[in-house]
């Protein structure tokens, strides 16, 4: 067996376990997914009436929900990679790392596995959220190039929040601080375009609403699965923050780890 095939293999056994863990407490999945759920039924059918009002004259609810679709989709990424923090932070806390490391694996297969399996898990969730999105009226008009440069861009988003809210769940003390630490990222897509445009916001707070990394995501994934023109600008800003997170979360994640393990 080569080299890499070692932490190839690993890295499976790994992902095995966690898709194990998901089939036997769905709890949490369904608390992941209910959360971004209850927030497209109720901002479609409690406020859509008003505030797609203000997205043109032929504004209305039916156009809000295609509005705030891809918010909703990039909300569950955010809420999905919330449960990997909260899963690693169970595994250093309950001493399963420490054990980890004094087994023959490969050490990155552990990270590795979360991720996987928190990749896995969102793929099903935004399947999900999309079907009760389309159920409520939702209809896209991309092409097939669209639909596979949006499944890209949530993907290469799910992969970056997800490195980053490991490295937050290896540096949190306790399972509850880890619960709490990635709440922000379900938090920015409300400051940015992710329920209202934010032409509508005071200036100030539309600065930081514009180069935020929800926005430009937020963005493109909304013309890409509307059919309208992308801006290559807020594309190339939406990629760029997406491998930046990434690779910001992958290094602490790797200098966290064996300190974390070694306890």
């Amino acid at each position: 067996m080569t080299t890499l095939a070692y932490p190839a293999r690993d890295s499976l056994t790994m992902l095995r376990r966690n898709v194990r863990h998901m089939l036997r407490y769905p709890s949490l999945t369904l608390m992941l997914l209910g959360q971004p759920i209850v927030f497209l039924l109720l901002f479609v059918y409690v406020f859509g009436g008003t505030l797609g009002a203000g997205l043109g004259p032929d504004g209305g609810r039916g156009e809000y929900l295609a509005f705030v679709t891809p918010g909703i989709l990039v909300i569950t990424v955010a809420s999905v990679s919330l449960g990997t923090a909260i899963s690693v932070a169970m595994d250093a806390t309950e001493g399963i790392m420490a054990r980890f490391r004094t087994m023959a694996i490969s050490r990155a297969s552990v990270l590795t596995g979360h991720v996987l399996g928190t990749l896995i898990q969102a793929v099903l969730g935004l399947a999900v959220i999309l079907a009760v999105a389309m159920a409520a009226g939702f209809r896209p008009s991309a092409g097939g190039g669209g639909w596979l440069a949006a499944a890209g861009l949530l993907v290469l988003f799910t992969v970056a929040l997800t490195w980053l809210s490991l490295a937050l769940g290896l540096v949190s003390k306790s399972v509850e601080t880890a619960s709490n630490l990635p709440m922000v990222l379900t938090l920015l897509p409300f400051l940015g375009s992710g329920f209202v445009p934010t032409d509508s916001m005071p200036a100030w707070l539309r600065v930081f609403a514009d180069y935020q990394p929800f926005t430009p995501v937020i963005d493109t994934l909304r013309s890409l699965l509307l059919g309208t023109p992308v801006d290559g600008g807020g594309a190339a800003l939406a990629v760029g923050w997406s491998v930046v997170i990434a690779l910001v979360g992958y290094v602490w994640a790797k200098w966290l780890f064996p300190r974390r393990a070694g306890r």
